[in-house]
């Protein structure tokens, strides 16, 4: 094992969506995550053997409610640098391990909750998923055309961007405050803390006037703006063009085919319907191969947009290993790369509670008491 994580250790209670992006991300970066299952959790989906965001890590399947296995649990809080959590707020201490307990037992522990709405608040007993929690931070009244309804940004920005990296961030955060205190402490990871502040640049440019918080699809970056969208071609592929800077500008025109002379300004924004016309008409003319050679070696700020499913195949894509094969699964490599420090590539998922005996083992169970425990359903 290798990486800048390597020698922490990191217990990852199973959940879905933004807690097993936090796992990963971590185990990318070389540190030891051990999921703690459900023992009926076979079927979740969280523990299909195909699920990619489970890569890299071992797994042991515990019943949580039962006080032996509570005590599993405290025993690997014992060895533990950190532990993150997914349940709605007051759960983990129904189960006896939450914070408080978990201190007892290891006062340096880290422990990381994951929640949409936080650890407090009016909403933070409700139920609710990404949609909602960027529906709240007010991101997802950001995004879309002007006059149409916001779009869904799948779940990269509450469940990813806003949750899990958010997370991730915070324990590591917190693993380096550690080694000075030696104490640990809370992280309270809310995806709708962590979408706001992923918004933090539109407050920003509001602020000097050259955002409009209330309207969306009229703004620079948000498909308001001709030079910062998406046009389809002759052959129903897009293009991206994100033509910002004057000198890309000039470059855009120019790849295009049109002479700026002719054109309104760049930043008239009264006229900036019948700009993006004007592109919309000339990107039909080709296909998106044929506009992707055209562009290729030019700093216009223009490319193809690619599907999910073609990504991987894309030279550049390539020549970095941005995609790699886990398990005969295609997926996205771990990131950021180190130079010193590189990390692994990952191990594939494993199956559901595939290291529990060899966990118990190493906490010191001997194999008449690991068999005792699987007998009664305590482990799985």
């Amino acid at each position: 094992m290798s990486g800048p994580l390597v020698g922490y250790r990191i217990m990852e209670l199973a959940g879905i969506g933004p807690t097993p992006f936090c796992g990963m991300m971590l185990a990318d970066m070389g540190a030891e995550v051990i999921v703690v299952d459900r023992v009926d959790g076979q079927t979740d989906i969280a523990r299909l053997s195909q699920q990619v965001l489970n890569r890299g890590r071992r797994t042991i399947a515990v019943d949580l409610k039962d006080p032996e296995g509570t005590e599993i649990i405290m025993k690997l809080v014992e060895t533990a640098d950190g532990l993150i959590e997914g349940f709605r707020p007051g759960v983990a201490e129904r189960l006896g391990i939450g914070p408080d307990a978990c201190w007892e037992r290891n006062p340096g522990l880290v422990y990381g909750r994951m929640t949409g709405w936080g650890q407090v608040g009016p909403l933070s007993a409700t139920a609710g998923h990404d949609i909602d929690y960027i529906a709240l931070s007010g991101v997802l009244g950001a995004i879309g055309r002007v006059d149409d309804r916001p779009v869904p940004p799948l779940n990269l920005i509450g469940d990813f961007g806003g949750g899990g990296l958010l997370l991730a961030f915070g324990v590591v955060c917190g693993l380096l405050e550690s080694r000075e205190s030696g104490l640990g402490q809370v992280i309270d990871a809310a995806m709708t803390d962590g979408s706001a502040v992923l918004s933090t640049m539109m407050h920003g440019l509001a602020a000097v006037g050259l955002w409009d918080l209330d309207t969306k699809g009229v703004n620079i970056l948000d498909s308001g703006a001709p030079w910062y969208d998406t046009y389809e071609t002759s052959d129903g592929g897009y293009m991206a063009v994100g033509a910002i800077e004057p000198a890309f500008y000039e470059a855009l025109i120019e790849g295009l085919g049109l002479t700026g002379s002719e054109l309104p300004g760049q930043h008239d924004r009264a006229a900036w319907p019948a700009l993006a016309g004007i592109f919309a008409a000339r990107f039909r003319e080709r296909s998106r191969a044929e506009w992707t050679t055209a562009f290729e070696g030019t700093d216009a700020c223009v490319a193809p947009v690619l599907r999910l499913g073609e990504a991987a195949t894309h030279p550049h894509n390539v020549e970095r290993g941005t995609f790699i094969e886990v398990g005969g699964v295609v997926q996205p490599a771990p990131a950021p790369r180190f130079g010193r420090t590189v990390a692994d590539s990952p191990a594939p998922p494993p199956d559901f509670g595939a290291d529990s005996d060899e966990l118990l083992s190493e906490l010191g169970l001997d194999a008449p008491t690991i068999a005792s425990l699987r007998a009664t359903g305590v482990i799985a």
